[in-house]
């Protein structure tokens, strides 16, 4: 039997070492963990935080869905998945994703797997807040985001 992922979408910052304590704590087979934590650039200084809204109940689904193709594919020992919303200041945590595998090369591409998807199919979106005050336009995405997903298929 395949390990349930742990998907959380959230307002409150993270622990990244707590969240690694709980993923691994009692897993047996685990020989390598790799965590990708993603934070909010500032943009050379002309950022001061990015708006993220997501789909609640979507967001989830669709997060849980990506995780658990990663966790079949990379035979993964766990993973978790957090993506948080709200106004998140520059420097700021905004994602962690955690994988747990046997060994390190399952991790790192479960880890890139779960990011490449959660940036073209997760429904998330972000507005950017200037250091002028001013509420920028929505971030569309990024062609090379798509060619980062696609390397999967």
């Amino acid at each position: 039997m395949l390990p349930a992922p742990t998907i959380r979408v959230q307002s409150e910052d993270f622990d990244l070492q707590a969240e690694i304590e709980l993923l691994t704590k009692g897993k047996p087979g685990i020989g390598a963990i790799v965590t990708f934590s993603g934070l909010c650039r500032d943009e050379g200084g002309t950022l001061t935080a990015l708006e993220l809204e997501h789909y609640p109940g979507m967001a989830e689904a669709e997060m849980t869905r990506i995780a658990e193709m990663a966790i079949e594919r990379f035979n993964l020992r766990g993973l978790t998945a957090i993506h948080r919303y709200g106004k998140i200041a520059a420097g700021e945590n905004i994602v962690l994703v955690i994988a747990a595998a046997p060994h390190r090369q399952a991790a790192f591409d479960g880890t890139s797997f779960v990011m490449d998807f959660l940036k073209t199919a997760a429904p998330f979106w972000k507005k950017e807040h200037g250091r002028d005050g001013a509420s920028g336009e929505w971030v569309e995405a990024k062609h090379a985001d798509d060619a980062a997903r696609d390397k999967w298929k």
